[in-house]
């Protein structure tokens, strides 16, 4: 769905920006993980007496419970609140899993936290021809791969795209596009902008700035001498106009698989075939990404949600069917026979070499 009304183009040549926002991402593991929480209000962190809210699943958003909320308010606000611990390595791990999906796409990936970051696909490695395909694509290959749900905002720049994110959550998606942009900013209330924080916006609104167009009618110099520094970022954003760049902050650790199971596996030989097809997946992706390392991790979490790893590091890079095979059968045998059921596994490849670069197709104009 796109913002409407026509206005001429705000920039040019266009930039097209992608943000990608998991939804209620940290409750949806956990519900995703624990089928008796799904359906269910959950907040992850905290307790009933006392600590602080994390994350809050949509059920438990209905009842106004949010993160940061103290816990015994989250619980009378919502009397049958399920509290979960928070498992940061899991959100960590699937996090990196989820990025991995962006990297399919563009190299310019700047994560803003585990459960967000920023995509440019001016250019894309698999020219998709529209920025709002790309999004759609990404998102349904997170719904596949990991079973959660993804909102994407797809815009010219980072300010809109982290915007327009959330207008079509959870599930969604939402298109600012150039020609439309002054006409969106204009209505939007003053305290929906990002970046300008509640303090702010209360002081706006004792100035009679309540939306965008009331914003973009003050200059420059009344924004600095009212806002400070932070008046030249007002005054540009009201305009459309942010050239902040998508810069991705880290390199690329590990590429990483796994299957959950719907029924508990139990048997060494079933659990031998899975690891196999898991390997050879992961085998896939080392190859269509040109990369290899020299460490493999298995993953396995049992039928109580323990969760254990196990590694093999090699000296030089692992770049062979063969020497991964072998070295995911060794790795299995170290974990049979199960001392129960497992509900996951998964295969990792670590210690990474440095990918050869893909070249980038060019994109059209339209998004």
């Amino acid at each position: 769905m796109a913002a409407g009304n026509n206005n001429p183009s705000i920039i040019t040549p266009w930039r097209k920006i992608i943000h990608i926002d998991m939804d209620a991402f940290y409750a949806s593991v956990e519900q995703r993980d624990n089928p008796s929480l799904r359906g269910k209000p959950v907040a992850v962190g905290g307790s009933r007496q006392r600590g602080v809210v994390a994350a809050a699943s949509y059920e438990a958003r209905r009842f106004g419970v949010h993160s940061a909320m103290p816990s015994i308010t989250a619980a009378r606000k919502c009397p049958g609140l399920l509290f979960v611990k928070p498992r940061f390595e899991v959100y960590r791990q699937v996090s990196e899993q989820i990025r991995e999906i962006f990297f399919q796409y563009t190299d310019l990936v700047e994560p803003l936290s585990l459960d967000e970051a920023y995509l440019d696909v001016t250019h894309n490695k698999q020219s998709v021809a529209l920025a709002t395909e790309i999004a759609r694509k990404i998102r349904a290959e997170i719904k596949q791969q990991l079973n959660l749900t993804a909102s994407a905002g797809i815009s010219y720049n980072k300010f809109l795209a982290k915007i327009a994110s959330d207008y079509q959550k959870p599930d969604g998606q939402f298109l600012i596009h150039p020609q439309h942009a002054l006409a969106f900013i204009d209505k939007l209330p003053i305290y929906k902008f990002f970046g300008i924080g509640k303090v702010t916006a209360g002081r706006m609104l004792q100035r009679g700035i309540s939306n965008g167009a009331e914003l973009r009618s003050h200059e420059l110099t009344d924004l600095i001498k009212w806002f400070g520094k932070s008046g030249n970022y007002y005054y540009h954003i009201a305009r459309g106009t942010d050239d902040r760049p998508v810069t991705p902050d880290r390199e690329r650790k590990s590429i990483s698989t796994e299957s959950t199971f719907d029924t508990d596996l139990t048997g060494s030989a079933e659990i031998r075939e899975h690891v196999h097809q898991i390997a050879v997946e992961l085998l896939q992706r080392m190859q269509k990404k040109n990369i290899c390392g020299r460490t493999l991790t298995l993953k396995v979490k049992y039928a109580d949600f323990r969760q254990i790893t196990r590694s093999r590091s090699q000296s030089q890079c692992i770049r062979d069917d063969e020497t991964l095979l072998q070295l995911a059968v060794e790795l299995t045998t170290e974990i049979l026979p199960p001392p129960m059921g497992i509900r996951l596994l998964g295969l990792g490849i670590s210690n990474l070499n440095t990918p050869t670069a893909t070249a980038g197709v060019q994109l059209t104009l339209d998004f």
